[in-house]
């Protein structure tokens, strides 16, 4: 089975010219017949064959540039590599020029996006250097020497290579391949690419070791974005390994799956119907014609508010926290998609809890949480949310042209996932704010003044919903602040999101269970609205899978860690299984097979336990038939 079947059907249609006798084919049509018989399925299986070569030098190529990226080379390695790059950028001409050629009329046009058609451009403009020095034109212009730039060859071809296996991703997909299943194994493909990438030599500070169970958790909490950490982010890794980590807090905030699928159906334009409506269930579009909105929403949601996060994070810290300019750019931009994506990271010493932080830079805490609460919401109440800001901006614009008035409040288009998550997660912030600061008012918070004290108690209710930054000493904490800790973890943020943990949706839909159970009511009901009866069974399920496999694990890790309190060990699972990231001070300390736990813990937080039952276990088909109901005793 190849990877990458464009399957391009080269079938011939026939037209009699003249009426036959029955049972007769005119004389004209046999040839075709022949061809449409012996010739096609040999094309086909020609450029099934040259699409797998194209996606066997793809990974070669991308691998390649790792390599030369991480490591320092010698003048014959990167000879060898040149070489390589040749053979690859010949491989991708023979299979963009093959499939042009052999497809059948009309198909070709298909094939590409406006962009496909684009980078098959750019990779045309490769070869304009070789007939420049064929014909003997002189070479001495600037475009040429642009053109003939071995960065721009490579970077050409990289670009190629991640369009060629998205495209074979999702054709993948295709092939009616368990989307569950699909997910979890990008993300843990992901988290092995990273782990290595981690441990290049220019990823990892000169003179520090890091084992390969310390680069895979850091992978595997950067990609799930956790952000618990068993090393040292700022001492352990280089600028360029912090670079690399940025990229997987992105990758995994987003998720392999979008990411991929955007960059297919962006480049490539014959996806069939079967792939689109794979990918419309993977990022929650609510239709085939809005799919390309929701991708790009999402991709826009994104890039802004990072962007505007990382701005107002430099304007706040510039010149008061010891960086150079370059320096101050990178703890923006990291710490913005950091906390958009609820990772936790922090590449400064003594991250967020630095003392030259915690003073005098309220407006710090408040963007990353205001990221936060962006990033942890969800993408489609995003979209929600702009829809009605939209509608409410042409209303006030209507009526201050002087047009008919209509009302400013729109209820109608706020669908019950919106209400339920913003209701649910407004609770939940104030909950936290209030009891955290009545806690540590004159405990962890004594030294700080009023307003510092109401901007901490803020940063410490939204952070572990579940980005995990820590901006005190967790265990100078009391008691009643560690366990309202763990619940806003166990919670975590809303689905669809960059968030962990049981999400706000299923919380707050078994809890609206719960209460009508108390009430004795047959239907669930929220904000005029019944909750239907799956939304229900997958909440609940949620929400027991998630105690039975937190309970599972603590137990497992009280038998390797048997001298760790219980306390920091629940709390370590539930910030794990959260991707959160907050920790007690045990992380470090921790021997291999807890780690190996902990890993395990964070990518079933991150990909879902029920998502990966659904991978792994056989599905059932609804029976037509009902079986006679009877009742067990339950209270």
């Amino acid at each position: 089975m190849y990877l990458c079947s464009r399957r391009p059907n080269i079938n011939i249609v026939m037209k009699p010219e003249r009426k036959e006798k029955k049972g007769k084919q005119p004389k004209t049509i046999r040839p075709l017949l022949n061809h449409q018989k012996h010739v096609v399925p040999l094309l086909n299986m020609a450029l099934g064959v040259i699409s797998f070569l194209a996606n066997t030098a793809s990974l070669f190529m991308i691998v390649s540039a790792i390599v030369e990226f991480g490591f320092q080379l010698t003048e014959k390695q990167v000879l060898e590599l040149n070489w390589l790059y040749f053979w690859v950028w010949i491989t991708f001409l023979i299979d963009r020029g093959s499939h042009l050629l052999l497809m059948r009329k009309g198909y070709a046009k298909s094939e590409y996006s406006f962009l496909g058609w684009c980078t098959n451009g750019l990779l045309m403009l490769t070869l304009i250097p070789i007939i420049v020095k064929m014909t003997g034109i002189d070479d001495s212009t600037g475009m040429i020497s642009i053109l003939d730039n071995r960065v721009f060859h490579v970077l050409v071809l990289f670009l190629v290579s991640i369009i060629d296996l998205s495209d074979g991703l999702i054709r993948l997909m295709g092939r009616k391949i368990n989307p569950a299943l699909m997910l979890a194994v990008s993300f843990m493909g992901f988290i092995l690419v990273g782990s290595g990438v981690l441990m290049m030599p220019r990823c990892v500070q000169p003179g520090v070791h890091l084992s390969w169970i310390d680069s895979l958790f850091t992978a595997t909490s950067a990609v799930c974005v956790t952000g618990l950490t068993t090393i040292d982010v700022p001492t352990t890794f280089t600028y360029l390994g912090q670079l690399v980590i940025m990229v997987l807090i992105q990758v995994g905030g987003l998720g392999v799956m979008t990411i991929t699928s955007f960059f297919a159906l962006f480049f490539m334009g014959n996806t069939s119907l079967y792939n689109q409506i794979m990918v419309r269930d993977m990022v929650s579009s609510k239709s085939l014609a809005s799919l390309w909105s929701t991708l790009l929403n999402i991709f826009g949601f994104t890039a802004f508010l990072e962007a505007v996060g990382a701005v107002g994070i430099f304007l706040n810290v510039h010149g008061t926290i010891g960086l150079d300019f370059a320096h101050e750019v990178l703890f923006s931009v990291f710490h913005s998609v950091s906390a958009f994506c609820n990772a936790g990271f922090s590449i400064y010493m003594d991250g967020l809890g630095a003392p030259v932080l915690m003073t005098g830079h309220c407006w710090l805490y408040i963007i990353i949480s205001l990221l936060i609460i962006m990033g942890g919401i969800g993408y489609p109440v995003l979209v929600n949310l702009k829809i009605i800001v939209y509608k409410r901006a042409r209303l006030i614009w209507r009526w201050m042209r002087g047009r008919h008035y209509a009302s400013l409040s729109i209820p109608v288009l706020y669908d019950l996932n919106t209400k339920i998550v913003l209701r649910t997660t407004a609770l939940l912030i104030i909950f936290g704010t209030v009891f955290i600061g009545y806690f540590e008012w004159s405990n962890t918070f004594a030294d700080l003044t009023p307003h510092e004290k109401v901007v901490q108690a803020f940063f410490n209710a939204v952070s572990p919903r579940t980005a995990g930054f820590i901006s005190v000493n967790l265990n100078s904490m009391c008691i009643q602040s560690i366990i309202i800790y763990t619940i806003l973890m166990w919670i975590g943020g809303a689905s669809q999101s960059t968030a962990g943990g049981v999400k706000v949706n299923a919380f707050a839909v078994a809890f609206l269970n719960l209460r009508a159970v108390i009430h004795g009511t047959e239907r669930v009901e929220f904000a005029g609205r019944e909750v239907s009866i799956d939304s229900i069974r997958r909440a609940n399920v949620a929400v027991f899978a998630s105690i039975f496999v937190l309970f599972s694990f603590v137990f497992a890790i009280t038998i390797i860690e048997p001298q760790l309190p219980l306390k920091a060990i629940v709390f370590e699972c539930v910030s794990a299984f959260g991707t959160v990231g907050s920790s007690l001070g045990i992380t470090p300390v921790l021997k291999d097979g807890s780690k190996v736990l902990l890993v395990i813990l964070m990518f079933l937080g991150r990909v879902g336990v029920v998502t990966l039952a659904q991978a792994v276990l056989r599905q059932y088909k609804n029976q037509n038939y009902k079986l006679p109901q009877d009742s067990i005793i339950i209270s």
